[in-house]
């Protein structure tokens, strides 16, 4: 499998304005293409591929702009592949928008290929030579890098081989409840707190906001504040990562399935009242770094459906009940147990299973005989009909061993 490692460069100032050269000429490039590519569009004619534009831009644009000949082949190269690239998801994936222009300094980067050699802390780049990163690299032979800019730093990525490896496993099935309050709540108890680090940061990101809107535009000091704010945010970026590849190499590492719910986070991000803290926690994220590492650690990732009521199952009788956002500990009407809320959703996902039958009817404890208690259209009309739906569901659960899950 492929892995993908990225690290900060350490560059000097030659080094700087020789990067900055080659993310410009990426940028014209694009934007170059792009320019054609529309109008190709708009005339109803067919769109150049990535080797017509490339012919193009060797006679039209490179011969009237010698500065081109300073920087790698492969950065106009590749920057016109990913612009092919992005017209054709246009056509194949839907809702997806049309490319945009580049601006200078925002999301700068290029790519290289050729020669390219690693020694401890340090890398060999086409037209670069010798650079040294912030740590020690993997001793493999890559074929080509990116390098990108973010709040003024440089970074290089790039991909290798990497054989999957089997580790030791504490536990064999793990149920996992993603949230706000506790980032992620496991059915063995253990709790990952939710670093928030947005929320923490949010007081100094307005004040520095601020500073940037007292700036005269296009002057060096309102630039000085903009970057400022960009490290601020790198800052928090950093945080909230750091807190997902703990949790999930945790995860991957130590159990063999992992049970976690698909929720719906577009649906989740309508709630403005919570939209931040949601985007906060990186749910998307998570999910996607614990499905590569899954396969990496020889782990199998269980996803539960969006519409499974984990939070309103007890975890011991298997009663369902009504649980809205603001209860955080489960008091089960039926045997009475009290638990945390996150822990009981974890547990009911671990004991989850494919042909396990739940009640799709809420318990109408407390309503007097004959009313209705509604559901997403199910009503429940007869407190003891409901009862013995109950049992009923019971019964088949009981028709399975759950010790093999556990």
């Amino acid at each position: 499998m492929l892995k993908g490692f990225k690290t900060k460069l350490n560059l000097n100032n030659q080094q700087k304005t020789l990067a900055a050269k080659h993310a410009g000429v990426a940028r014209h490039a694009w934007n170059w293409g792009l320019e054609i590519c529309l109008k190709a569009l708009e005339n109803k004619e067919k769109l150049p591929t990535a080797i017509d534009l490339h012919k193009r831009l060797v006679a039209e644009v490179k011969s009237v702009n010698p500065w081109y000949y300073e920087v790698s082949k492969w950065s106009p190269q590749e920057s016109l592949r990913n612009l092919d690239k992005a017209f054709k998801r246009l056509f194949k994936v839907p809702g997806t928008g049309r490319p945009k222009f580049k601006k200078k300094n925002t999301k700068d980067s290029f790519y290289l290929a050729g020669d390219i050699k690693i020694s401890g802390d340090k890398i060999k780049i086409p037209n670069f030579g010798w650079v040294k990163c912030h740590e020690i690299l993997p001793t493999v032979q890559p074929k080509s890098v990116t390098i990108t800019k973010r709040a003024n730093d440089w970074y290089i990525a790039f991909k290798y081989e990497l054989e999957p490896k089997q580790t030791p496993k504490i536990r064999q099935r793990i149920g996992v409840d993603i949230g706000i309050s506790a980032l992620a709540t496991c059915s063995d108890g253990v709790v990952f707190p939710n670093r928030k680090a947005y929320p923490l940061a949010k007081r100094k990101l307005a004040h520095l906001q601020r500073s940037v809107s007292r700036k005269q535009k296009g002057s060096k000091n309102r630039a000085k504040a903009n970057l400022k704010v960009a490290r601020l945010h790198r800052k928090i970026s950093n945080i909230r990562n750091d807190a997902l590849h703990k949790l999930t190499t945790w995860l991957a590492k130590n159990h063999s399935e992992i049970v976690i719910e698909n929720l719906n986070v577009s649906g989740m991000l309508r709630n403005h009242r919570l939209a931040s803290a949601i985007a906060d926690c990186g749910f998307y994220e998570f999910k996607r770094q614990l499905q590569y590492k899954s396969s990496c650690y020889g782990a199998t990732i269980i996803i539960v459906d969006r519409f499974y009521p984990s939070s309103q199952l007890c975890s011991c009788c298997h009663h369902r009940q009504k649980m809205p956002l603001s209860k955080r500990v489960f008091k089960c009407g039926n045997c009475g147990i009290e638990i945390g809320r996150d822990l009981n959703a974890s547990i009911n996902l671990e004991h989850w299973h494919p042909d396990i039958d739940y009640p799709k009817t809420i318990s109408s404890m407390g309503l007097a005989c004959g009313e209705s208690n509604q559901l997403n259209g199910a009503a429940v009309k007869d407190s003891m009909k409901q009862e013995e739906n109950i049992k009923l569901s019971w019964f088949q659960l009981s028709l399975f061993d759950l010790s093999k899950f556990k």
